[in-house]
């Protein structure tokens, strides 16, 4: 059950997300004694993981990495996977509320909807679709990347009455759906639709697999874990989170210090071996360090992972759809997968792929999918189609700044930001893990600690010095987002039509959503700013405003 939290408030900082984010600036706001909440739009802490129940569902980043840094947090606690499932996080989150008493400050089953600033008192009016209201003097969004679902216009979607309905994957229902002989239909080959699709082949009477682009999914290598086995490891745990921020990517390991081309045949084959069989994203975070920058290293690394793709495929023509000697897009510059036997369930009798590139979907029927050349009879249909990444949780909420533009119209033409933390004309407004940072390109928890602990040393420095009022300036943000469009174009990253490009969503902008110049000179680059006083903001006390001298 969620906290019952009063209809009023009168705060010193609002967080709108109560996952790895919200849940660190709770806690480290509250003990410098501001008066801090909480809204979370359902019913139990852990952002995504309180909401996704999709078959499959379980996080791409391995533990130690995807945890709390705090000795406080990990020395009780002990995960039963390297890669947990959703069930295994949401228990974690629980934890750590009642381990922190932070429920108190948490009010759930809160959706905002809406947000204006008052520049006479200074404050945010904050309202919550059940009629909660908070008027708050800063307002800390932390919606992380992936908190507003995606639906593509699919032609008569609505018309559908399979028995089993339209399912969307972040959308399901927390009961669970039985799919058991049922014939089933997942749109979509991204994170969830590669979970989705390994768990419920085995149970379905057939799947059909409807697929746009193929995904490069590495081999998650999952292992069970014991208490024995962690309390080895935990020797070595602050070493782990201390070397996870000094890393690109934010994880306990970084790229090899060497370029593909660089090392031997021998040194190549066996570096790929390696990282192959050390699992996750280690295959293209500690590769060679010039795999993301240069086409032609990328193609070798490429033909590596087709080969071993291949092997696992039966069907030659299985093996060209979904490891196509032609690459749809260099690797790494879509976000891959983890899986764990998804290749093997296309050899599957009851398991069909269908390339929407070919036969694109023309109709949504009554009773199933329609393309060029047949229909396909369902009774579920699963919408695995992903999100509007990483500006969509803030656009969705009808933020309006110091003249009543909203961001959604600030940002409709191009996303301008100070460091992704701030934009101008909407004051004392942050973003963590927000557009132009580093949100889909860093561990969650590092950078909820990283960015996390800016904000809060932001917020008490003002504090300290009587300022009531921070703005991002036009002029920094326009320098900003020139570097990060700069860092972009220099990688790979930028050619492909991804969710970092926002070129998943039909009508959207296609830019750089992030940082790509690597988690760790990002938090330097953050850090520099605030001791040069705020560089690139404007501060104001008693209505007299001044450039940053704190």
């Amino acid at each position: 059950m969620g906290s019952l939290c009063p209809y009023d408030y009168d705060l010193d900082v609002l967080v709108v997300g109560a996952g790895f984010s919200g849940i660190y600036q709770l806690y480290h706001l509250r003990k410098l004694g501001f008066l801090v909440k909480i809204f979370e739009a359902v019913s139990d802490p852990g952002g995504v993981w309180a909401a996704h129940f999709f078959p499959g569902a379980r996080v791409d980043v391995a533990v130690p990495g995807y945890e709390f840094s705090s000795e406080d947090l990990w020395k009780d606690w002990y995960w039963t996977e390297r890669y947990p499932s959703q069930k295994e996080l949401k228990a974690y989150f629980t934890y750590v509320v009642k381990k922190l008493d932070l429920r108190k400050d948490m009010c759930f089953n809160t959706r905002v909807v809406e947000a204006r600033f008052d520049s006479y008192q200074n404050k945010w009016i904050v309202k919550a679709e059940n009629g909660s209201t908070a008027r708050t003097r800063f307002l800390v969004t932390c919606l992380g990347f992936g908190s507003k679902p995606y639906t593509p216009d699919l032609p008569n979607l609505l018309s559908f009455r399979g028995n089993g309905g339209v399912l969307h994957t972040s959308r399901w229902p927390s009961e669970g759906v039985d799919l058991k002989n049922k014939r089933v239909g997942v749109i979509g080959t991204g994170a969830s639709g590669v979970q989705v699709i390994q768990e419920i082949a085995k149970d379905v009477q057939h799947l059909v697999v409807f697929q746009r682009t193929p995904n490069m999914a590495l081999p998650m290598q999952q292992t069970n874990l014991t208490k024995e086995i962690q309390d080895e490891e935990k020797k070595l745990y602050p070493t782990v989170h201390r070397r996870r921020r000094q890393t690109a990517a934010g994880y306990p390991y970084d790229m090899f210090p060497k370029k593909l081309f660089d090392a031997s045949p021998e040194e190549r084959l066996l570096l790929l071996e390696e990282i192959w069989r050390t699992g996750g994203f280690s295959f293209i975070l500690a590769n060679f360090n010039d795999i993301l920058t240069n086409p032609t290293a990328n193609e070798e690394v490429y033909a590596f992972w087709r080969q071993k793709v291949s092997a696992r495929l039966k069907n030659p023509e299985l093996q060209e759809k979904l490891a196509p000697k032609i690459p749809p897009h260099y690797m790494g510059a879509k976000r891959s997968s983890l899986e764990q036997h998804y290749y093997e369930v296309y050899n599957q009798s009851n398991v069909e792929l269908v390339d929407i590139m070919t036969y694109p979907i023309t109709e949504i029927t009554t009773s199933g999918v329609k393309t060029p050349d047949k229909e396909y009879e369902l009774d579920v249909l699963v919408l695995a189609t992903g999100y509007d990444s990483v500006t969509g949780g803030i656009t969705q909420i009808d933020i309006r700044g110091v003249d009543g533009t909203s961001i959604e119209e600030k940002w409709k033409d191009g996303i301008y930001t100070h460091l992704g933390f701030a934009s101008s004309g909407f004051p004392n407004l942050f973003f963590v893990f927000g557009p132009q940072s580093v949100p889909g390109v860093c561990a969650g928890p590092t950078c909820a600690e990283t960015q996390g602990e800016w904000v809060i040393a932001c917020i008490r420095d003002m504090t300290k010095q009587g300022l009531t009022r921070i703005e991002a300036t036009r002029e920094a943000e326009i320098r900003w987002r020139q570097q990060v469009m700069d860092e972009a174009s220099s990688r790979l990253i930028s050619t492909a039509r991804s969710w970092y490009m926002g070129a998943n969503v039909q009508g959207k902008k296609r830019e750089i959503l992030m940082y790509t110049g690597g988690a760790a000179k990002y938090t330097q680059i953050c850090k520099d700013i605030a001791e040069r006083e705020y560089e690139g903001f404007m501060f104001s006390s008693n209505g007299e405003e001044h450039r940053a001298k704190l």
